[in-house]
């Protein structure tokens, strides 16, 4: 199966892909780089979110291009993706200030 993707789609869909690898990269390059749970779970959340992005911005483009027609079922998971992840870091991050007052004492059990 040979598919033909227009020049006009396929240039913006590989920079957002080489741009996507980058984002995802320096974001799980944060995991090595910070020395505590609170900086280490901001760079991943934002790089990783933002990478994913750029894949589904390249592909909604390509196959948009490819069937002539505007494929939007691929906005539904980006908002979900956009959603989500945001909330999880923040449920991880309380959850992680809870465990800490624990172990201190502030917290009434």
């Amino acid at each position: 199966m040979n598919i033909d993707i227009p020049l006009w789609a396929g240039i913006p869909a590989s920079i957002l892909l080489v741009a996507a690898g980058l984002l995802t990269l320096i974001g799980s390059a944060g995991l090595l780089r910070f020395n505590n749970f609170f900086c280490r779970i901001h760079a991943p959340t934002l790089g990783n979110t933002m990478g994913a992005g750029c894949v589904l911005v390249a592909s909604i483009l390509v196959f948009s291009a490819v069937q002539q027609r505007p494929v939007v079922h691929e906005i539904l998971i980006t908002l979900l993706l956009f959603i989500s992840s945001p909330i999880t870091a923040m449920l991880l991050m309380r959850a992680a200030i809870y465990r800490g007052q624990r172990k201190r004492g502030d917290v009434a059990q």
